[in-house]
């Protein structure tokens, strides 16, 4: 096992997190780790084809952000392991549930599956197939911004985009490239990298010679962060400071989360490279088992309000598992439509 880290620590303040938003960050968490429970279990059972790279442990990450940012209004852009990204970004269970059996009614019409959820209504821009893909939308999304307050003068373009990848797109081009254009025109974006020690099966530190991300921000001239991507409490703390300085037009932001996936790098792999010892270390540090015991401490809540809350979103899961089962297949006519824009 390699040499672990030193997380940094994050004290909650008194009266920071009202019960409300705990709930709420708790109830976003929740849905993602089930769902994502709910898709392993329909690939095995042979409902589901294709690659499915699952977001469990990592779920602190995307409640965490994207629910420090404006639903409907602000722009997130993810990766291949991008079903909750969606969700935290208010893509519909049944959505994206319909869109990985490849049904018609799926967020992406059937056409995206696993790695390519998309909604425009949701303001997501997509997940992406290969590494660092994203980078360059999510920048483009953010000079747009950028170009409707500034050159067009519309004062209500104000809008934040988080873009999401992982510790392997931190080597590409497009990283250097994005970053740095991003601060020389002083974007509204968040960089959001999900180290979560593995890119495929290369061992981080073995691909980069410098391991710490967020110090890669100060050659841009940007602020670097690394937060610990097992506390949704730091989290989103680092976010709403980074999402309130990019709407202020103080530019972006790098923020480092150091997580772990609880699973394979897909439902394909047997996960075989990492040792036990690392994936015990990692799985005591349970997001939502860490946020479970806050609010229960803090007496924000009570172990049957969070069960109730459990039940209540396993119940919609599997109203979205039997609203693909039984959605249409897209049809055959429409082959080609929405390769390109029609309207």
């Amino acid at each position: 096992m390699v040499q672990e880290r030193t997380l940094p620590k994050f004290e909650v303040q008194d009266g920071q997190i009202t019960r409300d938003e705990g709930l709420l960050l708790y109830e976003d968490m929740v849905l993602g780790r089930l769902f994502e429970d709910k898709c392993a279990e329909m690939y095995y059972r042979g409902k589901m084809f294709g690659f499915v790279h699952l977001y469990n442990g990592q779920e602190a990450v995307s409640t965490g952000v994207i629910r420090a940012m404006r639903r409907d209004y602000d722009y997130v852009c993810s990766t291949y392991r991008d079903h909750v990204h969606a969700l935290s970004a208010g893509v519909p269970p049944r959505e994206v549930m319909a869109e990985l059996f490849g049904k018609a009614t799926g967020c992406s019409k059937g056409r995206g599956g696993s790695m390519h959820i998309f909604s425009e209504p949701h303001h997501l821009l997509g997940g992406f197939a290969f590494v660092a893909e994203g980078i360059p939308v999510a920048t483009g999304a953010a000079f747009t911004s950028k170009y409707h307050r500034d050159a067009l003068g519309d004062p209500n373009a104000d809008q934040v985009t988080a873009c999401f990848f992982g510790d392997g797109a931190c080597n590409n081009g497009q990283f250097f490239e994005c970053l740095n254009m991003a601060a020389l025109w002083k974007l509204p974006i968040i960089y959001v990298v999900e180290n979560n020690k593995w890119a495929i099966g290369m061992a981080h530190e073995r691909a980069t010679s410098q391991p710490e991300i967020y110090k890669k921000a100060s050659v841009f001239g940007m602020p670097g962060i690394e937060v610990d991507g097992m506390d949704v409490l730091a989290v989103h703390s680092v976010a709403q400071e980074a999402v309130a300085r990019a709407r202020a037009g103080e530019g972006p932001t790098l923020i480092e989360a150091l997580t772990y996936r609880f699973r394979g790098h897909s439902l394909a792999d047997p996960d075989e490279l990492r040792t036990s010892e690392e994936k015990d270390f990692w799985m005591t540090r349970d997001p939502i088992k860490k946020l479970t015991a806050y609010l229960t401490e803090q007496n924000l809540a009570d172990a049957e309000e969070l069960k109730a809350i459990d039940q209540r979103i396993q119940d919609v899961l599997n109203d979205a598992v039997q609203f693909a089962q039984t959605s249409p297949e897209p049809d055959s006519s429409e082959l080609h439509r929405y390769i390109f824009a029609e309207d």
